[in-house]
């Protein structure tokens, strides 16, 4: 097409396009781990430690062994030949240990694997598991960070001499004078608690082996990462590893990685030579399945007497429990990040240490240490507006980046690609009616109810790039083929796991070739099927995969159009495309469609001089930069001080995420990130007690939202693309759970506020909030 040919409105792109996807689930049609059948299948259940930290001095199968249907109990011994499964991201001088997939002479956490049981029978399995003798000699246990790291606490790694698993940071600027001259400090220590994801499909396995192939299904997020990491442990070649990911439900981060259940798993279908499944159940998954967050900071931020900011210092400890997860030192650096927000601060550092505690790993959560940044420099800025009696939104505006300030590079070393971060708050504080909600709030103070109003500006990173402290892989695959009927495949490195990527990418090929949504099936989640891919995790399906899938329908248009030329005898710069049909400009009678130039790709006979038959393209994507979503946030709360309930009166949010491909796919994003911003900060705490027993194992102690928890969210968009991707898009993914938190939590302090309550750590739960209450009334 000629450059001043005019181009067509989308048909697609950013229409509230159905998720293609969906009939397959609501016929019950789709197929989970668990859905999976085979002709002689067995199954898998483990023997797990009741203790924290305990020498293992006995372990007995025979009982096991000799019980009906049983086909083999393993232990340490059984897999100790196997190769150390790797770990993703190992910062300078990370001191870790090398571990079995099966707890050996000591264990370090409640739910870590000693020995499995391989039945014929679930049932069976699980009976015999109860047979397994283990005798155990219970030791001292690390319980917490802060405990972990006090002299003589006992160590999780007593080869290591320490539970510092590492220590990393940086500065810019010169922060001590900056700190010198501030008008004013304020500062505080800030906890994010562990949390469970606890998505809807626990985790699971099944894997078979004829003595060449391993194949395993995984309820993973990362299906090609697993197979390379599995050829590692079992010392194949990759290309005699196969991993198929089904339908997922959900993931959340916490089936980013190889887990040692799904060695053990794959160990034993190889041992046996039968396939062997096992799927975790939901009490395992509370200590068997990676927490999130379980991070700790200490910050100050000095302000000079005019609101601005001028330097920022924070010191933090990550919670990495008994042993690092693929990604298990990930959010406590990513935290490091984002720790200036959207906020103009030329002098900052930034410290973490990475403990070990003998509790379960950590790793990846929705956000990754971004909650964690935008809840320390939004609390703050909460604590430097009362400290110096400027409205909380004024002194956010007096120190937000401005549109001209960008590309922006942030004290850590990232640069920001674009943003109207005070146009967004404007947006945000239009929608709510801040003046009139500032007045209700007086009014019904007066009355002696706890009204609080809660403001977040927030940024987040999404997408991959480079970065100082971490180097994620950057890069992803997407291939677009034509079949001769003109029906059109694509494969992506991306694996979906209810992010509606099917839908998303479907309509990035339809548009761009001008076809029906229809005509596009997208294929993911398999190692035989995509040669190559990173996953899903950090909001990049979109941003990146998308981007990758976009790359290669171009270089496929371009040959289509040249196909349509030489078939119309016209140059391909004089075709008209509409509609799925080309013509040449002038002549709209003489057209021909899709599937004719489809057909012709394949007949040789057709195809222009030197042309080779076929009609497909692959391209892979690999970003210059990370790009950086931002947004504002409002909550409105009101406390009933007799016994502490938070009810959210309001919420409302306006996103930037750039581009918006599917505005029903972001709404649905959005909305599912701040009901687990919000939870995290009201609600859900992974709790143990001092001996190192997780007390919250099931849904009955572990408070998850219920559908009828939080009222309707108010929610809007600005867009202002991005330059590092050609769709503009950002990421949307996890901007929800970013930037919730710290609007909530702002919002309950500043109910809290008439009462001398100045700080609270999450969550906010009633115990928490009334707790708080009662101490300030009874100093």
């Amino acid at each position: 097409m000629r450059e001043s040919e005019p181009i067509p409105a989308p048909r697609f792109i950013g229409a509230r396009v159905k998720r293609v996807e969906d009939p397959r689930f609501l016929r019950g049609e789709a197929d989970y781990l668990d859905d999976l059948r085979f002709a002689g299948g067995l199954h898998l259940v483990f023997v797990r430690s009741p203790h924290a930290h305990a020498r293992v001095t006995r372990v007995d199968c025979r009982p096991a062994l000799e019980a009906p249907g049983v086909e083999a109990v393993l232990t340490a011994a059984d897999v100790a030949h196997l190769a150390p499964k790797p770990i993703a991201l190992c910062p300078a001088g990370f001191r870790v240990l090398p571990r079995t997939p099966l707890a050996g002479d000591v264990v370090r956490y409640v739910g870590q694997p000693v020995a499995a049981v391989v039945a014929d029978d679930l049932y069976r399995a699980s009976d015999a598991a109860e047979l397994v003798q283990v005798d155990y000699e219970p030791l001292p246990a690390a319980i917490g960070p802060e405990r972990a790291l006090e002299p003589g606490a006992p160590l999780v790694h007593p080869a290591l001499g320490s539970n510092v698993a590492f220590e990393q940071g940086w500065t810019f600027g010169d922060v001590d004078a900056a700190f010198r001259r501030a008008a004013r400090v304020v500062g505080g220590h800030f906890v994010h608690p562990r949390l469970a994801a606890a998505p809807i499909e626990t985790r699971g396995c099944a894997a078979q082996y004829d003595g060449t192939q391993l194949t395993a299904w995984i309820s993973t997020q990362m299906p090609h990462l697993v197979r390379n990491d599995l050829a590692v442990v079992f010392g194949l070649p990759e290309q005699h590893v196969r991993v198929v990911a089904p339908e997922v439900g959900g993931g959340f981060g916490c089936k980013v990685g190889l887990y040692d259940d799904e060695i053990v798993t794959a160990a034993a279908a190889v041992r046996l030579r039968r396939p062997v499944k096992w799927v975790e159940t939901r009490s395992e998954n509370f200590v068997a399945t990676v927490h999130g967050r379980g991070q700790r900071h200490d910050a100050e931020l000095a302000v000079a007497d005019d609101g601005i900011f001028l330097a920022l210092r924070v010191s933090g400890i990550a919670d990495l429990g008994a042993y690092v997860e693929t990604y298990g030192a990930s959010p406590g650096l990513l935290t490091g990040r984002l720790i200036t927000g959207a906020y103009r601060i030329p002098a900052a550092c930034f410290t973490v240490r990475g403990v070990y505690t003998h509790m379960t790993p950590t790793g990846s959560y929705r956000g990754a240490g971004r909650p964690e940044a935008t809840y320390l420099i939004e609390r703050l800025a909460d604590a430097a507006a009362a400290e110096l009696h400027i409205d909380p939104v004024e002194i956010r505006r007096r120190n937000l980046i401005r549109p001209e300030d960008f590309p922006y590079r942030v004290p850590s070393g990232l640069t920001y690609d674009t943003g109207r971060y005070a146009f967004t708050l404007d947006r945000a504080l239009a929608l709510v009616g801040y003046k009139q909600c500032r007045a209700m709030q007086a009014a019904a103070r007066r009355e002696g109810r706890l009204i609080g109003l809660g403001v977040a500006t927030f940024v987040e990173t999404a997408g991959s790039g480079p970065s100082r402290l971490v180097d994620f892989a950057r890069w992803e695959y997407g291939a677009v083929r034509v079949n001769p009927d003109g029906g059109v495949v694509v494969l992506t490195g991306v694996s979906p796991h209810g992010q509606g990527q099917e839908t998303t990418f479907a309509q990035i090929v339809a548009e761009e070739l001008g076809i029906e949504l229809e005509h596009v099936t997208v294929l993911h989640g398999d190692t035989a099927v995509v040669p190559i891919g990173y996953g899903t995790g950090g909001s990049r399906g979109t941003a990146v995969g998308g981007t990758a899938v976009y790359l290669a329908t171009r270089k496929v248009k371009t040959k289509v159009c040249e196909i349509a030329a030489h078939l119309l005898e016209a140059a391909p710069e004089d075709l008209v495309i509409a509609d799925g049909r080309f013509h040449v400009r002038g002549t709209p009678a003489r057209t021909i469609d899709f599937r004719e130039v489809a057909r012709a790709a394949y007949r040789g006979a057709q195809l222009p001089p030197g042309m080779e038959p076929g009609l497909e393209a692959s391209s892979a994507w690999d970003p210059p930069n990370f790009t950086v979503p931002f947004g504002a946030y409002i909550a409105v709360v009101e406390i009933t001080p007799d016994t502490g309930v938070v009810h959210l009166l309001r919420f409302v949010g306006v996103d930037d995420v750039g581009n918006v491909l599917s505005p029903l796919l972001l709404e649905g994003q959005l909305q599912g990130g701040i009901a687990q911003g919000l939870s995290q900060a009201l609600r859900e705490e992974m709790v143990y007690d001092d001996a190192g027993q997780c007390l919250t194992r099931t849904f009955m102690d572990y408070a998850l939202p219920r559908a009828d928890t939080y009222r309707h969210f108010e929610l809007d968009t600005t867009v202002t693309p991005t330059p590092i991707n050609p769709l503009g898009a950002k990421g949307v993914g996890e901007a929800g759970a970013v930037g919730a938190p710290a609007a909530v939590m702002n919002a309950v302090c500043d109910a809290l506020q008439p009462l001398g309550v100045r700080d609270l750590e999450m969550p906010a739960s009633p115990a928490n909030v009334w707790a708080a209450i009662r101490r300030a009334s009874h100093p």
